[in-house]
């Protein structure tokens, strides 16, 4: 009796280890969570039975031809030029297979192009390597990167096991929100190079592209949290650019958004107040973190012949006036970019402030919010 609990347990952790290493080695699409992309999984698994039943049909009657009408058993190779019914056969038989994949695809993508009648509209921006989103209507503003964990992790000589790190480079520090069960309308552009915004399991992908706007929507059926990633090569720390939608119920969306109203108006007065040095400094270590690291990297040593280190540079330890110009404005043709319209005064005031009490540098002076309002 023992022996036979024994085998049923066995047996029993066996399927259990074997649905797992199934689940992991999954090579099908997913339905996803939207009517979108639950039609591009329909048409998908439509166009793969469709491939499967002529490659049976087609390999069935080759090798049925191979094996019964070898020429060791008698057969001779007919001799014939031309059989118009099966010549209208074979060409009718694959139309319609065509046209039956056809009309549903073509549905499908006039569905994903109509965008009207949304109940909130979302406008993303991609910077290298963030993205910025904005809800006109709501007054909402904030940038989404690339989550703390995730961005030490992936610092060489970091001693953090990335397989440790939960939704390792997949995490972001602010997600896009939205609510579930609506219409949400995406306006996709990028201040920089050409990016893509995806998430598979909302069955969206759009390009984001400067000087151009694109459009796209979605509607999440039940609340949850669903990942994806920029889909084009943008650039060093490509992969460092993850995208985290998370779809709240309605009152827990109108929830956040009197509280990103909220932090929106307390960074207001962030910009507005006299800051000590000390403040400005740890404000600043985690504006450096989440915004300059990724180049320069977190303790300021750069990558040499890529990008430049910030300690002992001579921005950093030089002109005051410099260090902040070219912060807000960038500098042409390298890859630092013009943070004046990412970040508040308080956050430049703070960022500049650390980086030249930081990170090996001691100058000893400081900015104040003030400062960098009157440079803008």
């Amino acid at each position: 009796m023992v022996m036979v609990r024994f085998l049923r347990t066995a047996t029993l952790a066996t399927l259990l280890l074997a649905a797992k290493a199934q689940a992991d080695w999954q090579m099908n699409l997913t339905p996803g969570v939207t009517e979108v992309s639950e039609d591009i999984y329909g048409i998908h698994m439509m166009a793969l039975w469709v491939c499967i039943i002529i490659g049976i049909v087609v390999f069935g009657a080759m090798f049925y031809s191979i094996l019964h009408h070898r020429k060791d058993k008698g057969h001779q190779a007919a001799t014939f030029h031309e059989s118009t019914k099966v010549e209208i056969i074979w060409t009718a038989v694959p139309v319609i297979i065509l046209l039956s994949l056809a009309v549903p695809a073509a549905q499908a993508l006039i569905k994903m192009e109509d965008s009207s009648n949304s109940e909130l509209t979302v406008k993303i921006t991609a910077y290298q390597w963030k993205w910025q989103y904005e809800y006109p209507n709501e007054g909402i503003k904030f940038f989404s990167s690339l989550d703390t964990k995730s961005r030490k992790a992936g610092v060489k000589n970091s001693g953090i096991d990335p397989a440790s790190v939960e939704h390792y480079l997949r995490q972001v520090d602010s997600p896009l929100v939205v609510p579930a069960g609506k219409k949400i309308r995406v306006l996709i552009t990028s201040n920089d190079v050409i990016h893509s915004w995806g998430v598979p399991a909302l069955g969206v992908k759009k390009d984001a592209i400067p000087g151009f706007v694109n459009d796209t929507w979605f509607n999440i059926k039940t609340p949850g949290e669903y990942r994806g990633q920029c889909v084009e090569l943008c650039g060093k720390d490509h992969g460092y650019m993850p995208i985290t939608v998370v779809a709240l119920d309605d009152a827990a969306f109108q929830t956040w958004v009197t509280e990103q109203k909220t932090a929106m108006a307390a960074a207001q007065n962030d910009s507005n107040k006299e800051w000590t040095k000390e403040e400005l400094i740890e404000k600043g270590s985690k504006v450096y973190a989440t915004t300059c690291s990724a180049c320069h990297q977190a303790g300021g040593q750069g990558i040499p012949g890529v990008f430049p280190a910030m300690t002992g540079s001579k921005i950093a330890t030089g002109d005051i006036k410099a260090h902040l110009d070219i912060v807000l404005h960038g500098k042409a043709n390298t890859a630092m970019q013009a943070f004046g319209n990412q970040l508040s005064d308080a956050d430049i005031a703070a960022v500049i402030t650390f980086e030249r009490n930081g990170l090996g540098n001691s100058v000893g002076d400081m900015l104040q919010p003030a400062d960098v309002k009157a440079a803008r």
